[in-house]
């Protein structure tokens, strides 16, 4: 039936259902062990607040109903595709995916500490950053000792590797 012919009450909003990280097209999902577990637990939640939904309102049980479900059909996608990296084949002494990196950035006195993961689980109030991201792109493959320069605008950031090491 035409849309033309129904009730503008019985219209539903189709939910806005916010994008997961950015990830590339072509590029591959890389993931630690971690972070696909944290992708499991978040299905899990999922799952269980879509089967716990309790509306007396039928419209509003369906389009809570299909949010959850489109958020669900996302985080599929990403467990799906996701290529796990075994950290233990990883070498021990250059910063790959999954490294932890002791940096001394800058002059300033106090170091800084990051992981490499994958774009589902980085977040920079945890440190740790996106594979993708140009300041893991421009650590990788350096070693301890090494000095990494990123160019930006107004100035350039150095970033000396103080220690690698894998979870």
């Amino acid at each position: 039936m035409s849309r033309g012919f129904v009730k503008e009450e019985d219209q539903e909003e189709v939910p806005m259902v916010p994008p997961r990280a950015d990830l590339p097209e072509g590029a591959i999902n890389y993931m630690t062990q971690a972070g696909m577990d944290e992708l499991l637990e978040e299905k899990e939640r999922l799952n269980a607040e879509r089967d716990a939904l309790d509306m007396t309102d039928e419209k509003e049980k369906r389009i809570a109903t299909n949010y959850i479900n489109a958020k669900l059909q996302l985080l599929n996608n990403r467990i799906i595709t996701a290529k796990i990296v075994d950290l233990s084949t990883q070498p021990q002494d250059e910063v790959r995916f999954g490294a932890i990196i002791t940096l001394k950035i800058g002059n300033d006195k106090k170091l800084q500490k990051y992981q490499i993961v994958g774009v589902d689980e980085a977040d920079i109030s945890k440190g740790k950053i996106s594979f993708l991201s140009p300041i893991a792109k421009l650590l990788t493959d350096k070693n301890v000792g090494d000095i990494a320069v990123l160019k930006l605008a107004k100035e350039d950031r150095t970033f000396e590797i103080m220690n690698i090491e894998y979870p």
